[in-house]
Order: C-alpha cells, then sequence, then structure tokens
C-alpha cells in the first residue's frame, strides 16, 4: 500500500500488530488478543477527557483526526455505545488498512469515516461535538496545517459546550512548547498539558473554560473508568502528581 507517496506497512511482535507509514515511526497498534483495549500510552492519555466529564453518556458526539490503526475508534465503539463517531483521514490506503489488519468496526450508523483534509473540514462544517482528537501526522512524523492557530480556532468553534480537544504533541527536537503557545493563544487558560511520556509524545488538552488537572480530584473517576472499561490512568494522574 502506499499514501502520499509512502509505503504502508504492517509488522507483528509479540502478539502486537503495528501501521508504519514507511518509517520507524508507529503510526498505531493493536494487541491482537485486546483488541478493544488501547497499547500505547499516548493513546491512553488522549481519554483523560473521560475523567473530566465521567458520564457513559458522555461522549455523545466525537471527531478523530487522524484514523490510525483505529485504536481510538475501537475502544470509544465498544465503551461508549451511546457515542456517534466521525473520523477525518486523509488516505484512502489508511482506512482499507484499518479495515483489513485493524478491526475497523463496520456500522455505518454509529461510525462516519470521511476520507479528506482536516483542516478543511473543521473549516468548512457546521457541526459541534462533545469530543475532538487530534492526532494527525505524516510519514515524517509532522502536522503540517495541523498545528496552526488557524486550525485550533476552527476546532474551538466546533467544540460543543463542555466540550474537550485532546491532543497527541509528538517531541521533537524543538519540543512542544511552540505548539503548546498556538493553543494557548486560542483557548487562553483551557490548556493543560500532561507530564511527556517515556515514548516522546504529550498529550495536551483543551477547552472553551479555564482548565486545570488535579490528580486527586480525578483519581475516583480514573478508578470508575478502570473497572468499567480496564483502561489504567492511575499511572498517568500519578505523573501529575
Amino acid at each position: 500500500m502506499a499514501t502520499n507517496g509512502n509505503s504502508i506497512e504492517i509488522s507483528e511482535k509479540q502478539g502486537v500488530r503495528y501501521l508504519h507509514f514507511g518509517s520507524e515511526w508507529i503510526q498505531g497498534a493493536m494487541r491482537i488478543a485486546r483488541p478493544w483495549a488501547l497499547e500505547l500510552e499516548y493513546t491512553r492519555e488522549l481519554m483523560m477527557p473521560l475523567l473530566l466529564r465521567a458520564s457513559p453518556a458522555w461522549p455523545a458526539s466525537v471527531l478523530q483526526v487522524g484514523l490510525g490503526s483505529a485504536s481510538i475508534t475501537r475502544f470509544l465503539y465498544r465503551h461508549r455505545p451511546l457515542a456517534r463517531i466521525t473520523v477525518v483521514e486523509i488516505s484512502p490506503q489508511v482506512v482499507a488498512a484499518a479495515r483489513h489488519f485493524f478491526k475497523l468496526p463496520d456500522d455505518t450508523d454509529r461510525l462516519k469515516v470521511e476520507i479528506g483534509d482536516a483542516y478543511d473540514y473543521v473549516a468548512e462544517r457546521r457541526r459541534r461535538f462533545d469530543l475532538v482528537q487530534l492526532d494527525g501526522y505524516d510519514a515524517g512524523a509532522h502536522p503540517g496545517m495541523l498545528d496552526t492557530v488557524p486550525f485550533y480556532l476552527n476546532c474551538r468553534e466546533r467544540l460543543a459546550d463542555g466540550g474537550f480537544i485532546a491532543m497527541n504533541l509528538l517531541t521533537s527536537r524543538r519540543g512542544v512548547d511552540a505548539s503548546v503557545g498556538r493553543l494557548r493563544e486560542v483557548f487562553g487558560d483551557g490548556v493543560a498539558v500532561l507530564p511527556p511520556s517515556e515514548a516522546g509524545n504529550t498529550v495536551a488538552i483543551a477547552s472553551r473554560k479555564p482548565l486545570q488537572l488535579s490528580a486527586q480530584a480525578l483519581r475516583p473517576a480514573a478508578l470508575q473508568l478502570k473497572a468499567s472499561t480496564g483502561l489504567d490512568l492511575l499511572p498517568t494522574l500519578a505523573r501529575l502528581e
């Protein structure tokens, strides 16, 4: 397969299937025995908003930018059965790989996959979402226009009241300060940044309202989420402390 001039490669090691865009960067992973689980740490941390709105009925609507191996899609599809999920993915080949190798759910009622540029999508649409998750990178791990003030402004407009954005920021030699600065330019005090993981990812959460993450306050919700879904965010809360 090829996407935007780069081959899509599938590998397996110790029971985990990986997605690559023709480079060493892992673009997604799925444990074959537990396809609904979130294998990579940063994908788990993209679920932090579930602690801020600890209700099984939330989110009712999700916009996911970047499909990858469909890890986030599978998790939300299974554990938030009331959610309607829209995925925007620029590469048809990635969508095909997710269907063939990574158990992308086949349910057009609850899951809509839009093939196109997410920058244009959020600029042109008027629908609002409870949860927006951003993880759009090319083969060189570059976000392009998906890490710009205009894009974040349009994402802000796509947020429903009380909604959250969860974004994966890949740590580079320059760090993530510039990206966080652009987020703060748009969301002001409504930005919280998690301590970076050992894998080199930093997850940021954004809201229209001022936002602070308290490990102590979020612990009961984390215990509840672990009991109901198996997702353990307690290590993330420990890093916050």
